[in-house]
């Protein structure tokens, strides 16, 4: 009887042993050392930062994210709110609680001033996306977000093009009249200005990706008289031109709160330009890669950038031999096209060049 009461015991801790380590490598892949267990959203984080915070591969917050039902709109996060480390059935997972906002002035607001951690309880308040922090810096991508977009290149070719601004002024800004000339069957109320930039080539197959149309300004329709239309510049970027192009608005909401994930299938492309043409690549510019929706790309997809191994002598055998790639950065893609996509660099520790690797984290 003590045999086998010794027996129970002794599989009873190998059990318990066993949960335990299990416990300990689902969370020893997932949580960072170090982690809090919660934090306080600040204004000016985004959503990497803070998945930054508590994971070591950050990519994999939507494996431990999990939503508040009783929060109105509980995937966007707000200064303030409480992001909480709990454990469900010995998994971890990050919930969030809302806080209401304080008024200035008052005692709570004052003793929240002074350490800036005042715990408060949830309540649901009202708030406006554009107060929600983003997924990554938004000053870093909005112009690509809101002003550029990879056209096809007979899209522009044959698109209404400007003429020239009133009493023949040839350089227009925000505020002016001004004329173009193409079809205007659809009489639509307002179009986008766009100048053609570059074309973008994939490196290995020369397959033309699209045409880089960049955004100059907006223009509202005054009146149309056959092919000529009398437009209102409602908004400039740049000084508009004879020859840019008008294009329709485009009719969606880019998205700038979208979760860091890892791809669904294996990528496997490149770097092939970068903006503004740089020769060196860093941390935050913004660069295009050769993949897009019809590789399995989505915004929020994070992928690892490679430096092709550099080739050297093989001073005993003779000859040369490549060496391995090397891993040398992250990066976000957070807007794509059907052929290839626009991406941040968030992390690398060498400069990095256009023909550097993309893959699955």
């Amino acid at each position: 009887m003590k045999k086998l009461l010794m027996a129970v015991i002794a599989t009873s801790l190998i059990s318990v042993m066993a949960w335990a380590q299990d416990v300990v490598q689902t969370t020893g892949t997932v949580l960072k050392m170090g982690h809090p267990d919660e934090y306080i959203v600040k204004k000016g984080d985004t959503l990497w930062d803070i998945s930054g915070t508590f994971l070591d591969k950050p990519w994999l917050w939507p494996e431990i994210w999990e939503i508040n039902p009783q929060i109105e709109n509980p995937h966007w996060i707000y200064p303030g709110d409480l992001i909480r480390l709990v454990y469900r059935e010995g998994n971890p997972r990050l919930t969030l609680e809302r806080t209401t906002k304080l008024t200035p002035g008052t005692e709570s607001a004052d003793r929240q001033a002074i350490d800036g951690t005042t715990r408060l309880s949830p309540q649901i308040r009202a708030e406006s996306i554009e107060d929600a922090i983003s997924t990554i810096p938004l000053e870093e991508i909005d112009p690509f977000l809101s002003r550029s977009r990879v056209v096809n290149p007979g899209d522009l070719e044959s698109a209404a093009y400007i003429l020239q601004g009133s009493q023949q002024h040839l350089i227009v800004g925000e505020g002016d009249t001004v004329y173009a000339r193409g079809n205007f069957t659809d009489k639509l109320g307002g179009y986008g200005i766009y100048r053609k930039a570059e074309a973008f080539v994939d490196p290995k197959t020369r397959e033309l990706l699209g045409v880089h149309a960049q955004g100059i300004g907006d223009v509202s329709a005054v009146k149309y008289e056959k092919d000529i239309a009398t437009l209102s510049v409602t908004r400039s970027y740049e000084e508009i031109r004879p020859g840019d192009r008008l294009l329709p608005t485009e009719n969606l909401v880019l998205n700038a709160f979208f979760e860091p994930s890892a791809p669904d299938v294996d990528i496997d492309g490149l770097i092939m330009a970068v903006e503004k043409g740089v020769s060196q690549i860093g941390k935050l510019d913004v660069v295009f890669l050769n993949r897009g929706e019809r590789d399995g790309i989505q915004d929020g997809n994070v992928l690892a950038i490679y430096k092709t191994g550099e080739v050297v002598a093989d001073r005993v055998k003779g000859g040369k031999v490549a060496l391995p790639d090397e891993r040398a950065g992250l990066l976000m893609v957070f807007r794509t096209f059907e052929k290839m996509s626009f991406a941040l660099v968030l992390e690398t520790d060498r400069p990095l060049a256009v023909g550097d690797k993309i893959r699955n984290p």
